[in-house]
């Protein structure tokens, strides 16, 4: 059964996936805290080690690691990234939340990304949010490496149309394969935890079918 990494986005702490965690008990679940140099060669350096034959499951920021994990020569069993940054391909995306840093700071940004159930006890290093909302903005997604396993692009079903159309852009543009989470907007972790422990589960369940065939 592969290893499963939780990968928190930016204005918040492995804290954010306490209840998924929670609902995969019996599972190996790896929950980093991510160092947040603003550098994304540094960034995945740091991730190698965790990522390498792991299932990658990331949120915001990172569903954005796992993208670039997924085309970079980490080789993982596969990813699940919800609602990441698509850089060119949808230009607006990320445009209200850096005008929400940029007018109100970590507080206003984390506000803007995940909506009322956000705390600013979730965003102690305001500077890491300004690290990571720097180097999210400038990543650009490419197509997943040759040989790597299932990823899988999630959007949640309550989010803004925007999210979608970043989500079809990544399946029509990079070949990435799509799906809508219920009952949920960007913040899934908090919205639906309960779902999306079970997409997590049941994509760890057939990547081991996988290796056993």
């Amino acid at each position: 059964m592969p290893r499963i990494v939780l990968l928190h986005g930016a204005a918040t702490t492995p804290a954010v996936w306490s209840r998924v965690a929670a609902l995969l008990g019996g599972r190996e679940v790896v929950a980093p805290e991510r160092p947040s140099t603003g550098s994304l060669a540094s960034e995945l350096g740091w991730l190698a080690p965790l990522a390498e034959g792991a299932l990658v499951v990331g949120a915001s920021g990172g569903a954005t690691l796992c993208l670039a994990l997924a085309a970079s020569d980490v080789r993982l069993a596969g990813a699940i990234a919800h609602e990441p940054a698509v850089g060119r391909l949808v230009p607006e995306l990320l445009a209200p939340i850096a005008a929400a840093h940029a007018t109100h700071g970590a507080a206003g940004m984390g506000r803007a990304l995940y909506g009322p159930l956000w705390e600013p006890s979730m965003a102690p290093d305001a500077g890491a949010v300004a690290r990571d909302l720097q180097m999210f903005r400038a990543f650009e997604p490419a197509r997943a490496a040759t040989g790597q396993g299932r990823v899988l692009v999630t959007t949640g079903a309550r989010s803004p149309k925007v999210r979608f159309i970043a989500a079809a852009r990544l399946a029509t543009d990079l070949g990435y394969r799509t799906t809508t989470i219920p009952d949920c907007g960007h913040f899934v972790a908090f919205e639906n935890p309960e779902s999306l422990a079970a997409l997590i589960a049941d994509t760890a369940d057939a990547l081991d079918g996988l290796r056993d065939d």
